[in-house]
């Protein structure tokens, strides 16, 4: 059947084109739009009516001469090539090649909006994965197959944690190949070539698949990005069986770009001018991790976004916390007391921690260490405040020890630095170690028989 070719563009209105006397045209379908000089662009549907298409441009609609361009509907979605070689490469935000080492030859193609998993087949996640980063391990341990996002602030360093984990993350106890898929939305030059160069540096290009998406690339290209990525960290889990860490940064942009495209289609907007559809559509991006029944590989996601005026009730962060499985927090008041990675370990939850630690998994007393920190580290940040208003010396001896030992804990536990690499058995040792601080009878958290076999047999180290 012939191509058919329509001259019937009626208007461009921002990234908006309207055409009309259009026949048998399906949502998101992918359209080219051909200039008489040959120059080509490319859009996709978004909104069909009778014989209207509305189409959003991927390219910017400057110098389009609606009255000679034709438009051709190429009767598929966005899709992506894929291949076991596109580990090592570097993209851009619609999956072109920007590493100098040319074309991907693919195996297969695949539609990036992908196909929605069925509950019924979904495993679930309870195995461990070390970051070596040690507020994420020993107290909100990640999880094979979960969505645990990063809740950062403009200005601190996510990137640098992000790059951290990309490079140190593996599964433990197992020999299958774990890969790193990467997604930039909507960053700078700079922050991409950081990244880059981390990457290169590291050596965790060679088992990374990279998305870069600038700042000055077109909305539209910014919301076909992680999808990209998400697709791409499919074929490798499901199909090559690997492990994936997806990490996309920043989805604050992402959402940027939603409003600005809600905005030129002129939609009834929700909260903060986000539309309405907003958490269905992040849905359909976080929901795209997990493990299934019978299949080797997972995908793990740890989605970066950056809280507008670090306003945890703001719509993106407060979205994303009812669709994932926890939040890692990112402090701005640990930052400025240069503690780094600033991670803020109370508020920070992983909600499916129970099921990746213990006997087995990481060690026996990981659970009972975690709790105790969490609980030794709360009592010392309200000795903290009870110090600043009536002073140290109104503190008991109990909260002494209190304050000493959540000053200590953020300076040895928390305060790694971001090159700073350490295995399960560091983590859960240096936090028996800073629990020592303590008298024997404050550990009211922790298992009689591993007080016994650990707390004393850390006495011989010294503290």
């Amino acid at each position: 059947m012939a191509i058919k070719e329509y001259k019937t563009i009626t208007e461009v209105v921002g990234p908006l084109m309207l055409v009309q006397k259009t026949e048998n045209v399906k949502f998101d379908e992918l359209v080219r739009i051909k200039q008489p000089k040959g120059d080509e662009r490319l859009g996709k549907v978004l909104e069909v009516n009778e014989d209207k298409v509305l189409v959003q441009l991927f390219d910017n609609p400057q110098g389009l001469q609606i009255n000679q361009a034709k438009v051709v509907f190429l009767g598929r979605g966005v899709e992506i090539d894929l291949s076991p070689n596109m580990l090592g490469r570097i993209f851009d935000g619609m999956g072109r090649p920007i590493d100098d080492k040319g074309k991907l030859i693919a195996n297969k193609k695949a539609d990036i909006n992908g196909i929605p998993l069925n509950p019924v087949a979904r495993d679930y996640p309870n195995e461990f994965i070390q970051t070596g980063i040690s507020s994420i391990d020993g107290l909100n341990t990640l999880v094979r197959g979960q969505k645990l996002p990063i809740f950062s602030g403009s200005g601190l360093p996510h990137n640098k944690l992000a790059a951290q984990i990309a490079r140190q993350a593996r599964v433990l106890g197992t020999s299958d190949n774990f890969a790193v898929v990467f997604a930039a939305v909507g960053i700078t030059f700079e922050e991409s070539n950081y990244f880059v160069e981390e990457f290169r540096k590291s050596q965790a290009i060679e088992r990374s698949v990279m998305f870069m998406n600038l700042a000055n690339d077109p909305a539209v290209e910014r919301i076909a990005t992680p999808r990209m990525a998400i697709t791409a960290a499919e074929y490798l889990a499901y199909e090559l069986g690997m492990h994936v860490l997806v990490i996309i940064t920043d989805l604050t942009n992402y959402c940027e770009a939603l409003r600005e495209i809600s905005a030129a289609r002129k939609e009834v907007p929700g909260r903060r001018g986000y539309p309405g559809y907003m958490y269905t559509d992040l849905a359909s991006l976080y929901e795209r991790a997990g493990r299934i029944t019978n299949k080797k590989g997972s995908i793990t996601q740890l989605p970066i976004l950056t809280m507008p005026e670090d306003d945890k009730t703001h719509p993106i962060p407060d979205l994303t916390g009812y669709i994932t499985e926890g939040q890692i927090i990112v402090s701005r008041p640990l930052f400025q007391r240069n503690i780094n990675p600033p991670i803020d370990v109370l508020p920070s939850l992983s909600r499916l921690k129970d099921k990746g630690i213990g006997a087995g998994k990481t060690r026996e007393d990981h659970a009972g260490v975690a709790n105790q920190l969490f609980s030794s580290y709360a009592k010392g940040k309200e000795a903290k405040e009870l110090a600043a208003v009536l002073g140290e010396s109104a503190l008991s001896d109990i909260d002494k020890l209190y304050l000493e030992f959540a000053t200590r804990f953020e300076r040895e536990y928390i305060s790694q630095g971001f090159q700073t690499n350490r295995t399960i058995e560091e983590t859960i040792d240096l936090g028996w170690k800073l629990l020592r601080i303590l008298p024997v009878t404050e550990l009211k958290r922790i298992n009689l028989k591993h007080i016994e076999k650990y707390y004393h047999k850390a006495e011989h180290h010294g503290r």
